[in-house]
């Protein structure tokens, strides 16, 4: 809601300043200035309770209070008091602990001076009135809890959540009505959205007029033999009598020249007669398509040549901000999804979209993995040194872990194929964050972490894996198809192999210029795939460590940093998280990011590199994270991006 309140505000200016209302706009900006719901920015309304604790100012952090209780929550159903009475403890609380380690004692005497009168008779606070009093309140049992940065991120993150929720959803909790001029926003998105399913639906229909007749063709040429039969006229000596070379090659150019007739067909004027075969049966409704557009289509690589045609593209738009993860489950069947607030949201596509679960969480999440052995189960790894078991069919939590508390962050997860057990990345605090503030400074050294092995089944740490030559963060990490090699990628720009059998690394290389963001197995798993930090795109041989088969080039919008640019020099960079890229079923072809939505190569050997096949598109906003679902018939796609914008494209693959 924020954004459409900012783009009307623009709108609004742009008309007082065609119209000449000079004094009108002149008395808008400066009511948006003061304006103490920003726009129903909730960054920005956290920030301005932020500064005025910094300030010691808890006149204005009452008033602040006060203005958002009266314009906003007493207009909630009673149900949702308690929270709000809850949050607004916790802010309090959240302003004492500020002055007592900040050794304002006498800030912290003032709060109850003022505040004494109100508060006394509140159970919640009565142990709170000593607070003053003690010398070292961070050890007193009662006290310590509220002086762990744990408590505070978990405060600021329901206080986010909270007001995020109710500001999406403020005309159904208010039930007050929205204003006609912000629906503006959303008719627009809602046009371009038709308009963009118009076209692909005009696609689809022209292939599936041609597609009758491609199968008939097909069917004379491209039979379709048994595995074990198909590669039999490569044997040297054979009994088999195989049709003649000469007359092969006069099949296929006689197939080639038919397709090539087939598709000129609507290019013919209207009254025009053709003597060519009739056209399959409901085929004769044919839209009227302009001819430059169907011969686009049919001289250019979309039905022709290229190896997959998009069948059809539909968004998942029940996230509000930035997506971190995007990840189908085993079956095909699931989608679990991340965003940098902490919202999951799992669903499924097939045979409609459909929201199967939300999972609010109280504490930052950082990463996010589907279990194998039941494909049901979810892995959630938090910023606070947590992992959740989450159960998405009886929607609750199985059981949760807690790993060192010196390393809180839990950077990846990977499930073994068997199920078993699961490797986790635990790293230390630092600089690398979902979302960077521009001109940031990156530590020199590298974040310390250590990659740990728990047993699923008991919930117990199995082992903890060495890391030479010495701990760092690990980023990614990726199981090869029986779980015997575990590849992982790390802040120090190394990728180790591991061999699970011993639980020992068995090569490891320095493999880009900073951190390792993506590492992935081949198709036939002689090699592993990269993206790092320095922007490279590497192949690399496993059987010979540190040997590059391939550098491949990639655009940056494909290797991250992401940024998302704005109105009124709004930037957010978002450093990447989930998987960059991934390949489908064949291993031949490789889906990664961009500015506009996810773009499909064909990986050549040698010099030739990347082959740009098909670009999906339909996003506004940078793809941040891909998954590539071979487990259907038709291949899915799935492309998420920073405005929290899902895609899912459906391919079919067009077998040569």
């Amino acid at each position: 809601m924020g954004s459409a309140v900012e783009r009307t505000d623009d709108m609004v200016r742009e008309y007082l300043t065609f119209r000449g209302f000079t004094s009108t706009l002149k008395l808008l900006d400066a009511e948006i200035k003061a304006d103490k719901e920003k726009g129903f920015r909730v960054d920005k309304i956290i920030d301005q309770l932020h500064q005025f604790i910094q300030a010691y100012d808890l006149s204005a952090l009452k008033e602040y209070w006060g203005y958002l209780d009266r314009r906003l929550f007493c207009r909630l159903e009673d149900v949702y008091r308690p929270t709000v009475n809850k949050l607004r403890t916790s802010l309090f609380r959240y302003y004492l602990v500020h002055t007592v380690q900040s050794n304002r004692i006498e800030k912290t005497q003032e709060f109850f001076h003022k505040q004494g009168l109100e508060l006394q008779g509140h159970a919640e606070w009565r142990d709170w009135f000593i607070l003053p009093f003690i010398q070292s309140p961070e050890q007193n049992p009662v006290f310590s809890p509220y002086f762990t940065r744990q408590w505070a991120d978990t405060f600021l993150v329901s206080l986010h959540n909270f007001l995020s929720v109710l500001f999406q959803q403020r005309n159904a909790l208010t039930n007050s009505p929205h204003p006609v001029l912000l629906s503006f926003d959303a008719e627009v998105q809602r046009t371009i959205s038709l308009q963009e399913e118009n076209e692909q639906l005009r696609q689809m229909l022209f292939a599936l007029q041609v597609e009758p007749r491609m199968k008939k063709d097909e069917e004379i040429v491209h039979h379709k033999l048994p595995p074990y039969v198909q590669n039999m006229d490569r044997l040297g000596d054979t009994e088999l009598d195989q049709p003649p070379i000469h007359s092969r090659q006069r099949r296929y150019q006689d197939h080639e020249k038919e397709r090539k007739e087939l598709f000129s067909k609507p290019l013919t004027q209207k009254g025009e007669s053709t003597d060519t075969e009739p056209q399959p049966e409901g085929a004769a409704d044919t839209p009227d398509v302009p001819s430059s557009q169907v011969q686009a289509v049919a001289e250019g690589a979309g039905l022709v040549e290229q190896p997959f045609i998009k069948l059809s593209q539909e968004e998942y738009g029940e996230h509000h901000s930035s997506i971190m993860h995007c990840r189908v489950d085993c079956s095909g069947r699931r989608v679990a999804s991340l965003d940098v607030d902490g919202v999951i949201k799992v669903w499924s596509f097939n045979p409609m979209m459909q929201t199967k679960a939300t999972i609010m969480s109280k504490s930052p999440l950082l990463s996010l993995e589907w279990a194998t052995k039941p494909d049901r189960l979810l892995l959630l790894g938090s910023g606070v040194g947590t992992v959740r078991l989450y159960d998405t069919e009886a929607k609750k939590n199985l059981y949760e872990l807690a790993v060192e508390e010196g390393y809180p962050r839990i950077l990846s997860l990977a499930c073994s194929p068997s199920g078993t057990s699961f490797v986790c990345s635990a790293a230390a605090h630092a600089a690398r964050s979902g979302s960077l503030l521009e001109g940031a400074n990156r530590p020199v050294a590298p974040v310390l972490g250590k990659l740990l092995l728990w047993d699923t089944k008991t919930v117990k740490q199995q082992l903890q894996f060495s890391l030479e030559p010495g701990p760092v963060a690990i980023n990614c990490t990726a199981f090869n198809h029986n779980g015997n090699l575990l590849v992982t990628g790390a802040a120090d720009g190394v990728i180790r192999l591991f061999d699970m059998q011993h639980y020992e690394s068995a090569m490891s290389w320095k493999a880009h210029d900073g951190e390792v963001y993506s590492v992935e197995f081949s198709y036939d798993e002689n090699t592993v795939f990269s993206i790092g930090e320095d922007g490279k795109f590497i192949q690399w041989n496993i059987h010979r460590s540190g040997v590059k088969q391939s550098e491949y080039s990639l655009p940056q919008d494909a290797t991250g940093p992401f940024v998302l640019s704005g109105y009124s020099g709004y930037r957010q960079v978002q450093v990447p998280r989930g998987r960059l890229f991934a390949f489908d079923s064949e291993g031949q072809h490789v889906l990664t990011c961009s500015s506009t939505g996810g773009l499909i190569y064909r990986l050549n050997e040698g010099e030739s590199g990347l082959e740009s096949i098909l670009s999906l598109g339909g996003h506004k906003a940078p793809v941040v994270t891909v998954d590539w679902c071979s487990a259907v018939d038709c291949g899915t796609c799935l492309t998420a991006s920073m405005d929290g914008k899902i895609k899912l494209s459906t391919l079919l693959a067009q077998k040569s």
